[in-house]
């Protein structure tokens, strides 16, 4: 039985404060919904985020100082929270970036090593 490509990803505790850092490193700031459409395009769709997934992740970002919000007027003219990265969140997402670049290369190693006796 082949296996099946999965239709989301599923994401890694923390992958996704990481991916909003991110976001708001790259695009300035933000409102939730526009930095979830954000990850969501960059990802091609293969990271899909509902409104209860990216508030949390930016309650506990806000929470740790890693970003900031302030209210502001959305494009469609409505009140909006908007988040931004603090100097302590550019710190937490060059750390962050760091460890997994660095853990992704010692994957690739593994799952390139030659396998059985071709050491």
């Amino acid at each position: 039985m082949p296996h099946e490509q999965p239709s989301r990803l599923d994401l890694l505790q923390g992958t996704l404060d990481l991916l909003v850092l991110q976001t708001l490193h790259t695009l300035g700031s933000l409102h939730g919904y526009g930095i979830a459409r954000r990850i969501e395009q960059v990802s091609g769709h293969a990271v899909l985020l509902n409104q209860g997934t990216i508030y949390a992740s930016l309650v506990r970002l806000q929470q740790r100082g890693w970003i900031s919000a302030d209210w502001g007027t959305s494009d469609n003219n409505r009140r909006a929270k908007y988040y931004a990265l603090t100097r302590a969140g550019r710190k937490q997402l060059e750390r962050q970036a760091g460890e997994w670049r660095a853990m992704a290369a010692i994957v690739g190693r593994v799952l390139d090593a030659p396998t059985g006796g071709d050491q």
